[in-house]
């Protein structure tokens, strides 16, 4: 008898055995290939599994087993590399084999039998278009543009149309007056010049970093540190082009979907072949044409947020990850892993380079570029030749704030304003107000599912806990003295935005945050906005930190820069440093000189001097000397077990019972610290406690968690509270 070894997508940390469906023959049985998926029963319901592998051996009695139901596809989807891969994050991040799948398949294949077809909309002349001369339709530019691309390419799909700015609707104008015709096609698979557009000129620093990276020459995994505007994108495009001259493919991670359409756009104008991009925004069916056209080699790149790692490319021939530091690349609930890391392992089973690019690079890839584990290239001058801008230091300790505003930041944005120029007022605090207070009897606006106070939305006359996203309205009493006298205390960009728009009636303010920017393509058409030039006032959240350009922008205001110095997680002076680097790096990009005003409460503080000269490796060396002596990452190495439940009892009760059994004849050297509660308690009405796990090596860290995660899924405690496991945390919370 020959079994079916599946994973299927549960938390059990195993995999399943079925018997072959009835209808197959034992010859078709011995032809199934690993990779397949497979419709099962599983108790009440039914399951789409992976198929692992074919055994001639069960642990479990054949009258036991039950025949799998159906064979979905008639080749694997899954190649064994990226079935691998699964299972090696399955092990080194302690979770189940049919989740990590679950994370690296598209929505739609998990659900459905039937993959979407696909095709794109192209248009060609029609018999009438191909009559008219060169430089036809002068009274519709737009439309001669289309013209033109017709007649040079033959026939061109969106892709073309955006690069040369572009639409449909001038498109359809040709259709409609007969000049041109749709039809359907599948992405081309066609060999085409690979450069659409020819390469920038490079620097010296660029050229350097551009030859040491070869495609050819296997696995290299280099961090390229690089200023904020020293043309790290440059040197991608430069590299993903030799990547394609050699027919592979390029696969490129972003940390936000609010740069994809930026990104995506200067890669369309650059390279001349099938680009397709995999985030959260898509629907279930354009990720799953996209995954498709990757996997079929009709896409020769990919990009991508954090799930995009899993993306299976038979040619893939290079990895980049921008902003290498950014800690969304963690994903946080349900498997908690990391886009980077397992980018690296990826590349290093293929025998790739991978590419890890950022201003600000984490402790950890400057600690391994530093020791020799890395290669290090770095990019010190901007690329267009501006100078970097000075940061000041505002101490606003004794000086009066008007809404958050002191008089000096007031004093520059107007001269800037004045000047023709653009703003950039950073706070990382959306809402208009962090607290709602009653000034007669002291209450705080709490919410009742969360240790949190509830954060002021004054447009949308709400309170909203920005943890949990619960709703209230926004009284107009206080509801324990019935007092009317509330306060709203400390400022959000809501509040900013209205401030600036009293001070300001003449300049247009726009705010860039997750409430303004929920509508689809409202990110880009505000970017859009700024780019026009105008003199204007950006107020916005790190969404506006990272990777954007705003040649423009000659003033970057951060508003509170004091909330990282005193984190309870210890990666949060770091995380503060990147961000001030990141948001000060969006000032003086081009010909126009710029200036950075950082206010604070903390104006001698350490960290903060040391990253006032724009010095991010004097303030990255003093965070790396102290986690050296307190065996924090890169030093050691951390695991988290989190457990979560209505009675904080019962969660700390289940992480004390793990960490006894744990240690009965344990010679791990491996620290167990707690259980503890969690930095932040209540969440979402749930009590949150942790039990943290220290190693100076990463085989004593698995040794012990291994040990841990074994007795928790066979203890009683464990069927009602829930527990997870974090390795390599991104935060302590």
């Amino acid at each position: 008898m020959t079994y079916l070894r599946l994973a299927l997508p549960t938390p059990l940390r195993r995999s399943f055995d079925y018997l072959p469906p009835a209808d197959l023959s034992a010859e078709q049985v011995q032809q199934l290939q690993p990779g397949l998926r497979i419709q099962v029963p599983f108790g009440p319901r039914q399951l789409i599994g992976v198929l692992l592998e074919l055994s001639e051996h069960s642990d479990i009695a054949e009258h036991k087993l039950k025949p799998a139901i159906a064979v979905l596809d008639q080749h694997s989807l899954i190649s064994p590399h990226i079935l691998a891969l699964c299972q090696w994050a399955s092990n080194y991040y302690q979770y189940s084999v049919g989740e990590v799948l679950s994370n690296a398949l598209p929505t739609l294949m998990r659900k459905q039998a039937e993959l979407p077809s696909y095709s794109e909309t192209r248009w060609r002349l029609s018999s009438k278009g191909k009559g008219l001369p060169e430089g036809a339709l002068k009274r519709a530019p737009k439309q001669a543009l289309a013209l033109q691309l017709l007649q040079q390419q033959g026939d061109i799909g969106l892709a073309e149309l955006t690069s040369a700015e572009l639409n449909r609707s001038h498109i359809k104008a040709l259709v409609d007056k007969g000049l041109a015709q749709a039809f359907s096609s599948e992405a081309s698979t066609a060999q085409h010049p690979v450069l659409k557009q020819a390469s920038l000129t490079l620097n010296q620093q660029q050229q350097l970093a551009v030859s040491s990276i070869n495609p050819e020459a296997g696995y290299q995994c280099c961090l390229l540190e690089g200023i904020t505007g020293s043309g790290k994108t440059e040197v991608y495009l430069q590299l993903i082009a030799k990547c394609l001259k050699l027919g592979k493919q390029a696969l490129v991670l972003i940390p936000e979907i609010g740069l994809t359409p930026q990104t995506l756009a200067r890669f369309q104008r650059r390279f001349n072949c099938n680009i397709v991009i995999l985030h959260s925004g898509l629907t279930d069916r354009e990720r799953a044409i996209a995954w498709q056209q990757a996997r079929k080699q009709q896409a020769a790149i990919v990009m991508g947020t954090r799930s995009a790692i899993y993306t299976d490319m038979p040619a893939l021939g290079m990895i980049i990850i921008d902003e290498e530091h950014d800690s969304s690349f963690k994903q946080q609930e349900g498997f908690r892993y990391s886009a980077r890391d397992i980018g690296i392992k990826r590349a290093f089973d293929l025998n790739i380079p991978i590419v890890l690019g950022s201003a600000t690079p984490s402790l950890e890839t400057l600690h391994n570029a530093e020791s020799g584990r890395y290669q290090h290239l770095q990019l010190t001058q901007r690329a267009t030749g501006a100078s970097i801008p000075p940061l000041q230091l505002i101490d606003t300790r004794n000086s009066p704030l008007q809404h958050g505003f002191s008089k000096e930041v007031l004093t520059a944005i107007h001269s800037e304003i004045h000047s023709g120029n653009q703003v950039l007022v950073f706070i990382n605090r959306r809402g208009f107000a962090p607290t709602l207070m009653c000034n007669n009897c002291g209450h705080v606006a709490q919410c009742q599912h969360c240790d949190a106070r509830l954060t002021v939305h004054y447009r949308q006359r709400q309170l909203r806990c920005h943890h949990c996203d619960s709703l209230w309205p926004l009284p107009s009493h206080c509801l324990e003295c019935n007092s009317h006298e509330l306060d709203f205390r400390g400022i959000g960009t809501e509040r900013s935005e209205q401030t600036l728009q009293q001070l300001f009636p003449g300049t247009e303010v726009i705010r860039i945050d997750r409430d303004t920017t929920s509508r689809k393509n409202a990110m880009q058409d505000m970017v859009d906005e700024v780019h026009k030039g105008e003199p204007c006032i950006l107020v916005g959240t790190q969404m506006l930190a990272k990777g954007h350009h705003f040649p423009d922008v000659t003033l970057v205001v951060i508003l509170d820069a004091d909330g990282g110095l005193f984190s309870a997680d210890f990666r949060g002076p770091e995380k503060m440093g990147q961000l001030l680097i990141q948001v000060a790096g969006r000032a003086g990009r081009e010909a126009k000189a710029g200036q950075v005003m950082i206010q604070t409460l903390q104006p001698e503080h350490p960290f903060l001097l040391s990253l006032v000269n724009n010095n991010y490796k004097l303030f990255a060396q003093q965070l790396l000397r102290e986690r050296k002596l307190l065996g924090l990452p890169p030093y050691g190495h951390l695991a988290i077990i989190r457990a979560d439940h209505h009675n904080l009892a019962e969660a700390e009760q289940l992480l004390q019972a793990l960490r006894q059994h744990s240690e009965q004849g344990q010679t791990s050297q491996a620290q167990c610290l707690g259980p503890l509660p969690a930095p932040m308690t209540k969440k979402a009405g749930r009590f949150r406690a942790q039990l943290i796990l220290q190693a100076d090596t990463r085989p004593l860290l698995h040794q012990r968690l291994q040990h841990i995660v074994a007795i928790a899924e066979q203890h009683p405690l464990a069927k009602k509270v829930r527990w997870s496991v974090d390795v390599d945390p991104a935060d302590m919370y």
